[in-house]
């Protein structure tokens, strides 16, 4: 079936496209979303594809769990199994999925409910803002099956709680709840399950009316910021006004302060 907004069907996921916001959900419920190397790869297509007037994409998943990871059930020549096979899985699909979700030139909001794990805590967290239902949690499982973690896991989780945290999640792989992750800093805001995806959809809202080649440039620098020195920053925050200055909506933003309105932003 084709989704509202979406030119394509997909088998792992859904693709809904309205008021200027696209909603990925991860649909697999019966295996708790994990994520297949098919599940990647549609992700991956619906990134690169049309996705009509969205200036704000939400990611979460549907029934009981956000992604439970890895799909280490998978069958066939395209499973993921031994060393060279996880290398190759990790190499031609969930690693450039990770870079496509960084590189979106518009906001994402993840909406978490229940577990995200392995692979599905870096998606997970992916977002610019993450919103948690009180049942979410997040889980570094690797070490529990003899692997490291993956995903951006290593390099993300450093930069957002600091060596001591990360180091606990990826060698214990305990779970940390919404409540926890959000007193270490690592997510956006926790809500009641019952009012996860509408919180979303209002944050998505005002994002999705807001100067979107802005943000854009936002996510660029916030990226860039974690190698960048001090002068290669203020260059690329340099940069990044000239793209924003130039933009439509910047003109409109000046017009509007001038004349003491609300901006009427286009994202263009």
């Amino acid at each position: 079936m084709k989704e509202r907004g979406s030119p394509v069907a997909y088998e792992t996921i859904t693709v809904d496209v309205s008021d200027k916001i696209a909603t990925i959900t991860l649909n697999r419920p019966e295996r708790m979303n994990a994520c297949s190397l098919d599940m990647a790869g549609e992700i991956n297509d619906a990134l690169a594809g049309d996705m009509g007037d969205a200036r704000c994409l939400i990611i979460t998943g549907a029934g009981r769990g956000f992604c439970s990871g890895a799909d280490l059930q998978a069958r066939g020549e395209r499973s993921i199994s031994g060393g060279e096979g996880s290398y190759v899985a990790l190499t031609r699909h969930y690693n450039p999925l990770m870079i496509n979700l960084a590189r979106l030139n518009m906001p994402v909001i993840t909406a978490v409910n229940g577990a995200a794990a392995g692979v599905g805590c870096s998606i997970g967290l992916c977002g610019d803002f993450v919103i948690a239902g009180k049942s979410g949690y997040f889980l570094q499982a690797f070490v529990n099956i003899g692997l490291v973690p993956d995903g951006g896991a290593s390099w993300m989780l450093p930069r957002l709680i600091g060596k001591a945290r990360a180091t606990e999640m990826m060698m214990l792989g305990e779970k940390i709840s919404a409540e926890k992750a959000l007193d270490w800093g690592m997510i956006y805001k926790v809500v009641e399950d019952a009012e996860l995806q509408a919180e979303a959809r209002a944050l998505a809202t005002r994002l999705a009316n807001g100067p979107t080649v802005s943000y854009a440039t936002m996510r660029r620098n916030i990226l860039v910021a974690m190698e960048n020195s001090y002068a290669e920053q203020l260059l690329a925050e340099a940069e990044g006004q000239r793209i924003a200055g130039n933009s439509e909506d910047a003109a409109e933003g000046g017009l509007a302060f001038l004349e003491k309105r609300k901006p009427n932003f286009q994202g263009k």
